[in-house]
C-alpha cells in the first residue's frame, strides 16, 4: 500500500514530462479563505518554512506539492552529482533542474516565478508551479495549494478576482480523483466557510472532503471547538480535524515548527485532552497519506483503462501523421494515387468512411439531377408567359394579309420554341452546380488523403489546382453539349411524334365540332328538346336547317366575290359583306353620326338637300402595335385553345427529353471524364523528380504534432507500464 504513492508520483512525472493534464491523478487539493492558515497547515506537514508568507493574497498561482519520502539508503532519488546522496531534504522545481537546498531559495524561486506569470499587481494566474521535496522526515502525498478564496479585490486587483479565483479552484476540486481538504479558521463560523460550500457543490456526498480546523489557540476566551471537532455543527464524513499553527509574530521571530509541533501537543492535551490523540498535524499528515493511499487504490484500475485508451488514440494520431519520407518520388506517386482513388471512390459512393451527416460526392450529383435540376424544369408551366394575346398575335402574324381559315402550323412552331427556350437555363445551371460539387469533392474525400494533404499543404495546393484547371476545361465542352441538346429540340419541331400525334389527332374533330353549324344547331335542338332521338329529325328541323346552309353558302360566295373585286384597291372600303373577315374582328367599326348618311355615288355628305362643301374624313383609327384588351370571339378562343393545347403537349415531350438528356450528356462530358483521367493528369503535371522536393516538404505544425505526439504516446507507455507493475505484485 505504501508504494501507491509513489506509483502516482511516477505517473506524475511522466505527465509533467509532456506537459499534459488530460488524465487527472489522484492528489489533496488545499482550498480555503484567505488567510485562513492553508499554508501554514501544508509547511506543518512538510516540516520546513517554505512558502511566501505575509498579509494579503500571497498564494497567486497553483502550487503542485510532491513530497516524497526518500530515507538515507535511497539510491534512486539521490545523486552525487547534483550533492544530494547525503542531504536530508531538498527540493526541486519542474521547470529548473537545480536542486535546492535551502528552503530560503525555495522560497524566492517561487516568488519569482508568481510574479513572472502573474505580475505584481495582485493578480492570479492559473499555470501551476510543480515542486517536488525530498525529505527523510515526510510521508507520501501530493499536496495542491490554490490562492485563498476572496471577496472584495485589493489594491490593483481586477474587479472580477473572485469569479476568477472560484474558477481556479472548482477546476482542481472538481476532480473526481482528488480529495479536497477544506481549511476553515475556529475563530469564524464553520456555517459562513466558503471552502466546505465549495466543497459540497462537487462532492454532494462529502465521500472525499476532509475538514481541516486552524488556529485552536485564537478562539474567544470561553468557547471551544469541542462541538465542531466532533462534527455536531457541521458533519463531515471524512472527518474534521484540528491544529494550532504558528502566529503571524512566531513567523517573525523564526519559530522553529519543530518548536511549534511540540506547543501544539501540550495545547491540545491541555485544552482537549480527551480529543487530543485524533487531531494535531502529525495526525493530519498520517490521515492524509492514509486517504490518498485508499484513494489511489480505487482509482488506479479506472486509471489504467483510461491510460490505454489515450495510448490508442495517440497511436492512432501519430500514424495518421505519418513516417518521414525517404524516398519522396514513391511517396508522391502513392499519395497520388491514393487521391485519384479516393475522389472516384467518393464519387461512385465506395468510399470506406461512408458520411452519414451529410449528403457528399455521388450522391448530392444525384440529387441535383433528379430533385433541383428535375424540380425546377417539373416547376415551369408549359404557357408561362404566354397570354391569350400573345397566341392571337401569333396566329395572325402567321397568316399575313389573309383572313385565317385554319390554325396556321407556323403559329404553333413559333409559340413552342419560345417556351422550349426557356429550358436552356435551368440546364446550364445544373451543369454549374454539378462543376461546383466535382471542385467540392477535393475536401470531402477522406480522411486519410486529408491528413496527407494537411502534412503536405504545397502539394495540397497543386492537387487542387490541377483539378481546378481539369473542370475548368471541361466546363465549356458540357456547356456546348448542353446548348446543342436545346438547339436540337428547337431545330426541328417533330409533330409527328407519337405521343404528340395523339393529342393533334383530336384537333380536327374539335374544330368540327365547334365551327359546324349544323352540329350546333342540331345541339340545340337537343338542349332544347331532350326527348328528341340523336339520330331522328323532324322534317320542320330539316327543312329550316337546310335553309341556313344554303344561306351561310351564298354569303361566303359573296364575301370571295368582294375579296377578288376589292383585290389591289384601297383597303378602307367598306363592305357590308366583310364583317365576317379577320380584319373586321381588328378594326373597329367606322364611327357614324345620327344627322349624316353616306352618299355612295358622290361621297357629298348631304343635310336637308343642302350640299356641303367636300371635307377628306378618316373613319379608320391608327391600327395600335399591341391587342387592345377585349373579349375574343367564339373563333379566336377556339383558335387559342387549339394552340394552347398543342404547346402543351409538345413541351411536356421536350421537357421529358431534356430532363433525361442532361444529366446524361453532363456525366459523359464531365463527370466521367475526370473520373477517367484524374490520376493521369495528376501524373503528368506533378510527378516529375525536380519538384517532389519541394511539393512533399512538411508544414511545421504537423512535425511538431507528430513529436507532440509520439513523446504522449511514450509517457502513455510508460504510465501503463508503471500501473502493471503494480498490478503484478498485487497492490490492489
Amino acid at each position: 500500500m505504501e508504494a501507491l504513492i509513489p506509483v502516482i508520483n511516477k505517473l506524475q512525472d511522466v505527465f509533467n514530462t509532456v506537459g499534459s493534464d488530460s488524465i487527472q491523478l489522484p492528489q489533496i487539493v488545499v482550498l480555503g479563505s484567505q488567510s485562513s492558515g492553508k499554508s501554514s497547515v501544508i509547511e506543518s506537514v512538510v516540516g520546513r518554512s517554505f512558502l511566501p508568507r505575509g498579509t494579503g493574497i500571497v498564494t497567486r498561482r497553483p502550487l503542485i506539492l510532491q513530497l516524497i519520502y526518500c530515507p538515507l539508503e535511497d539510491r534512486e532519488h539521490r545523486s552525487a552529482e547534483n550533492g544530494t546522496s547525503n542531504a536530508e531534504e531538498w527540493g526541486r522545481f519542474l521547470h529548473s533542474k537545480k536542486c535546492y537546498t535551502d528552503f530560503n531559495e525555495i522560497r524566492n524561486e517561487i516568488d519569482n516565478e508568481t510574479e513572472r506569470a502573474a505580475g505584481n499587481n495582485k493578480g492570479i494566474c492559473p499555470e501551476p508551479i510543480n515542486l517536488k521535496i525530498f525529505s527523510t522526515r515526510v510521508v507520501n502525498l501530493t499536496l495542491v495549494d490554490l490562492p485563498g478564496i476572496t471577496k472584495v479585490p485589493v489594491g490593483d486587483q481586477p474587479e472580477d478576482i473572485e469569479s476568477q479565483i472560484k474558477e481556479l479552484v472548482v477546476k482542481y476540486i472538481e476532480n473526481p480523483n482528488s480529495i479536497i481538504l477544506a481549511v476553515t479558521a475556529a475563530n469564524t463560523d464553520m456555517a459562513t466557510s466558503e471552502a466546505l460550500k465549495l466543497a459540497k457543490d462537487v462532492d454532494p456526498d462529502g465521500r472525499r472532503t476532509l475538514a481541516v480546523v486552524t488556529k485552536l489557540d485564537l478562539m474567544d476566551a470561553g468557547t471551544d471547538a469541542i462541538d465542531i471537532l466532533c462534527g455536531r455543527v457541521i458533519p463531515v464524513k471524512l472527518g474534521i480535524i484540528g491544529v494550532m499553527n504558528r502566529s503571524q509574530q512566531d513567523i517573525i521571530d523564526k519559530k522553529n515548527i519543530d518548536d511549534q509541533m511540540k506547543d501544539e501537543a501540550v495545547f491540545l492535551q491541555r485544552k482537549y485532552p480527551t480529543l487530543a490523540t485524533r487531531n494535531g498535524t502529525p495526525y493530519l499528515a498520517k490521515t492524509l497519506n492514509r486517504l490518498l493511499m485508499h484513494h489511489i487504490r480505487d482509482c488506479l484500475p479506472d486509471l489504467k483503462t483510461r491510460v490505454n485508451i489515450m495510448a490508442t488514440q495517440f497511436q492512432s494520431l501519430l500514424n495518421s501523421y505519418g513516417e518521414d519520407v525517404s524516398d519522396k518520388s514513391q511517396t508522391l506517386l502513392q499519395i497520388i494515387t491514393k487521391f485519384a482513388s479516393a475522389y472516384c471512390s467518393t464519387i461512385e459512393g465506395t468510399a470506406r468512411n461512408i458520411e452519414t451527416t451529410e449528403l457528399c460526392g455521388g450522391a448530392r450529383i444525384c440529387y441535383i439531377f433528379h430533385e433541383t435540376f428535375g424540380r425546377t424544369l417539373d416547376s415551369i408551366h408549359p404557357l408561362a408567359g404566354l397570354s391569350k394575346m400573345d397566341i392571337l398575335t401569333a396566329i395572325r402574324n402567321a397568316t399575313g394579309p389573309r383572313p385565317a381559315l385554319f390554325v396556321p402550323e407556323v403559329s404553333f412552331e413559333l409559340l413552342v420554341k419560345r417556351q422550349i427556350r426557356r429550358l436552356e437555363e435551368p440546364s446550364l445551371r445544373c451543369v454549374e452546380l454539378i462543376h461546383e460539387e466535382m471542385q467540392r469533392i477535393v475536401q470531402h474525400c477522406g480522411n486519410e488523403v486529408q491528413q496527407e494533404m494537411l502534412r503536405f499543404p504545397k502539394l495540397h495546393e497543386k492537387i487542387v489546382d490541377v483539378v481546378t484547371q481539369l473542370l475548368r476545361r471541361r466546363l465549356p465542352a458540357t456547356n456546348v453539349m448542353v446548348e446543342n441538346i436545346v438547339a436540337i429540340e428547337l431545330a426541328y419541331i417533330n409533330t409527328k411524334h407519337p405521343d404528340f400525334h395523339k393529342d393533334a389527332a383530336l384537333v380536327p374533330s374539335l374544330l368540327k365540332t365547334d365551327n359546324d353549324p349544323y352540329s350546333q344547331m342540331n345541339m340545340g335542338q337537343r338542349r332544347g328538346n331532350p326527348n328528341t332521338p340523336r339520330n331522328h329529325m323532324s322534317p320542320q328541323v330539316s327543312q329550316n336547317t337546310s335553309a341556313a346552309q344554303m344561306q351561310q353558302q351564298q354569303q361566303q360566295q359573296q364575301q370571295q366575290q368582294q375579296a377578288q373585286q376589292n383585290d389591289g384597291h384601297d383597303q378602307n372600303h367598306n363592305g357590308d359583306s366583310a364583317t365576317s373577315t379577320w380584319l373586321s374582328n381588328i378594326l373597329p367599326p367606322a364611327p357614324t353620326r345620327p344627322d349624316s348618311i353616306e352618299n355612295s355615288a358622290s361621297n357629298t355628305p348631304i343635310h336637308n338637300n343642302i350640299v356641303s362643301p367636300v371635307k377628306p374624313v378618316n373613319f379608320l383609327p391608327d391600327v395600335p402595335a399591341n391587342h387592345n384588351p377585349r373579349r375574343l370571339t367564339d373563333k379566336e378562343q377556339k383558335d387559342c385553345d387549339v394552340i394552347e393545347r398543342l404547346i402543351k403537349s409538345y413541351f411536356y415531350i421536350v421537357r421529358k427529353s431534356i430532363q433525361d438528356s442532361v444529366p446524361k450528356a453532363i456525366m459523359h462530358f464531365l463527370v466521367n471524364y475526370v473520373k477517367d483521367n484524374l490520376q493521369s493528369e495528376l501524373v503528368t503535371h506533378l510527378y516529375k523528380s525536380d519538384r517532389a522536393e519541394t511539393l512533399l516538404n512538411e508544414s511545421d505544425h504537423i512535425a511538431v504534432r507528430r513529436k507532440e505526439a509520439a513523446d504522449m504516446l511514450k509517457a502513455l507507455t510508460n504510465a501503463n507500464h508503471i500501473i502493471s507493475e503494480i498490478r503484478e505484485t498485487h497492490m490492489w
